[in-house]
């Protein structure tokens, strides 16, 4: 399954190199939008102005990453919303690119091999919680 990322960055040079960076494993599918949608799956990657485009409350703010300077008022907006993924602007692309990573591990798996499985999985534990076992 191929991993979504939204980039919403003023900074063209920065979005450009950074889809580039994300792009090169062919394991993401990486798309520049100017207002990020909330409701695709995948990770969204927002500066400041971006943050201030999605709705608040943050649906699963875990799939945001926050490129912003190391400005007080930025952080703690970002922290309020429930923003845990933050990237300095002057931080290298790597360490972006590492931000990513890790919200992708975050996101919410709905495994379609096995539709219903997590309900299974629960199902079971509470028939064991019953029987004692």
């Amino acid at each position: 399954m191929m991993e979504s990322v939204q980039l919403t960055l003023a900074d063209a040079p920065y979005a450009a190199a950074l889809r580039d960076s994300l792009e090169r494993g062919g394991v993401r599918q990486v798309r520049c939008v100017d207002v990020p949608d909330p409701l695709q799956e995948g990770v969204i990657v927002v500066d400041s102005d971006g943050l201030d485009l999605l709705p608040v409350p943050l649906p699963n703010p875990e799939r945001i990453v926050l490129i912003t300077r190391n400005d007080p008022q930025h952080l703690s907006r970002a922290w309020n919303a429930g923003v845990r993924s933050v990237v300095f602007n002057q931080d290298p692309l790597g360490t972006a690119v590492l931000a990513i990573m890790a919200a992708e591990l975050r996101v919410p798996r709905i495994d379609s091999r096995c539709p219903g499985a997590s309900a299974g999985v629960s199902r079971l534990a509470a028939e064991r919680g019953r029987r004692g076992g």
